[in-house]
């Protein structure tokens, strides 16, 4: 059976391109987060995180902002050999909650399918894409779905791709539920407030094959559950999310990567009061409360279908630069439980990590990354 090897990534985000880039910028302490005035989003004021637009520029304007961000973060992945869009051995993976959402009075490729296609097209590659729109743990799930895919000997290659765009009708939907913090948000801090929301794109490049990568990451395992709690709530047992993280890491520890190996959580932490508590709860069941654990949310903001695929990206690049990145806006533990959050950059060797995410209809995903 191959492994699913991690050969390259590239995310584009508020604080910029690239994931060296992004990282530098949180390390100084920078959110993306910022106040906007703008009257085709919505009539009020509103906090969120925005790619400049000086990075789509240089694209075709016949894209939309959603397709634009995708192919910007194509374009950061620089050993992507055209020959190997081409190939009939390589498949790309769609991840995204609304698409063109933005598109509806235009009628401009608003299918999900029919965007994705097109970029497909665009590309070059002969396969059908897939296409993973499964909430805010799209991103998660597309890179467990990957995995398997490579695992099975199906596809040599797998480009995972994902975006979401800051749009009026999500913006719109977040302010019914009460849900947007002023400012920048506070994982799993005593004063959050609500989530922020941001937009962003990411690239991962799987491969059957190990690159030159020293040292090489592989996903070691993937689980997805649903908690059937609440149309948009989420648990407030975390057993749903607890589900998931077992499953995954019963399914790495087949592959040598153990429970005890893992250094580091990336957390879905979107500072909502349910969710960093469920969050909490599902991780000490799991018993991996004293797990150094971030949430990238106050500088990226809640970038919806791609978060999860943004967040591993970053946690993959902490993990082969052995860095913890301190977990933004948070100063005063706000949940029932213990949870180890990370409040200073920290050299450490982290040999496996692992990312949850959650979203509206009860969904979990979970997956664990390892080195070799």
């Amino acid at each position: 059976m191959s492994k699913a090897y991690i050969s390259e990534t590239n995310i584009i985000t508020a604080l910029g391109q690239g994931v060296s880039a992004n990282i530098a910028a949180m390390l100084e302490g920078k959110s993306g987060i910022t106040l906007y005035y703008d009257k085709e989003i919505s009539t009020q004021s509103f906090y969120a995180a925005r790619v400049d637009n000086a990075l789509l520029e240089s694209l075709d304007p016949e894209f939309t902002r959603f397709e634009k961000l995708i192919l910007a973060s194509i374009n950061g992945i620089k050993n992507l050999k055209a020959d190997l869009l081409k190939s009939p051995k390589t498949l790309l993976i769609f991840s995204t909650t609304k698409g063109n959402i933005d598109q509806v009075p235009s009628g401009k490729r608003v299918k999900l399918y029919d965007s994705c296609q097109y970029i497909s097209n665009y590309l070059g590659n002969p396969n059908k894409p897939l296409v993973v729109s499964n909430a805010c743990i799209s991103g998660t799930v597309a890179l467990i779905l990957g995995k398997k895919l490579i695992e099975s000997g199906t596809y040599k290659d797998i480009l995972v791709l994902g975006a979401d765009i800051v749009s009026a009708f999500v913006l719109s939907g977040f302010q019914s539920f009460k849900a947007l913090s002023e400012g920048a948000c506070k994982p799993f801090d005593a004063n959050r407030t609500g989530l922020s929301l941001g937009e962003g794109s990411a690239a991962v490049w799987l491969s059957s094959e190990k690159n030159d990568q020293n040292p090489a990451l592989f996903i070691a395992g993937g689980g997805i559950s649903n908690d059937a709690n609440h149309i948009s709530g989420p648990s407030r047992t975390g057993d749903g999310l607890f589900f998931s993280i077992n499953k995954a890491i019963i399914e790495s520890e087949t592959l040598g990567v153990k429970k005890e190996m893992i250094g580091y959580v990336s957390a879905h932490g979107t500072a909502t009061p349910y969710n960093d508590e469920m969050e909490t709860k599902a991780i000490n069941t799991a018993e991996l409360n004293h797990v150094p654990t971030n949430s990238f949310k106050g500088y990226l903001g809640h970038t919806l279908g791609a978060a999860g695929l943004i967040e591993s990206a970053i946690g993959m690049y902490s993990m082969q630069q052995n860095i913890l990145i301190p977990s933004l806006n948070y100063s005063a533990h706000g949940v029932t439980l213990p949870l180890n959050v990370i409040r200073e950059k920290a050299e450490v060797d982290i040999q496996a990590m692992l990312k949850t995410s959650s979203g509206f209809g009860g969904c979990n995903a979970a997956l664990v990354i390892g080195k070799e």
